[in-house]
């Protein structure tokens, strides 16, 4: 178990939007976008290779490096159009349906928000996290 992490509550996704269209940057954006992950019954290894085995998740134990996202969220910001960078990581054991993600990316145009979240989730789920589903 990952000791001493104790999932947290989520954010308001309203408040984030509202804290984002009163930055001064907001008059740049276009679009803002949300990202929610919770945890799913399915299993990655289903879900991502077609590998069933017949088992379901029940949980998981959530950590991640918050060194290693802020240097992916400074690089997201890097990106075309991208004015606005939001991350809340959950940790700890987590139960189905819990959050895991919340993201929310502002931008210019659809093209250039799009892009940054898929990188930007990408890269945190590949680089930044480890998730070990219970099953």
């Amino acid at each position: 178990m990952i000791k001493g992490k104790k999932k947290k509550s989520p954010p308001s996704i309203d408040e984030w939007l509202k804290e984002a269209k009163s930055d001064p940057a907001a008059v740049q954006e276009g679009m803002f976008l949300v990202h929610n992950g919770v945890v799913r019954q399915t299993p990655k290894a289903k879900v991502r290779q077609g590998i069933d085995d017949g088992s379901v998740v029940k949980g998981m134990e959530f950590a991640y490096d918050a060194a290693k996202v802020d240097e992916v969220i400074a690089e997201t910001y890097k990106m075309d159009g991208i004015f606005h960078v939001r991350v809340w990581l959950n940790e700890g054991q987590l139960e189905l349906g819990d959050d895991i993600m919340v993201v929310l990316i502002g931008g210019d145009i659809r093209p250039h928000v799009v892009d940054a979240l898929q990188y930007l989730v990408g890269r945190i789920k590949n680089e930044c996290v480890t998730e070990i589903e219970r099953k």
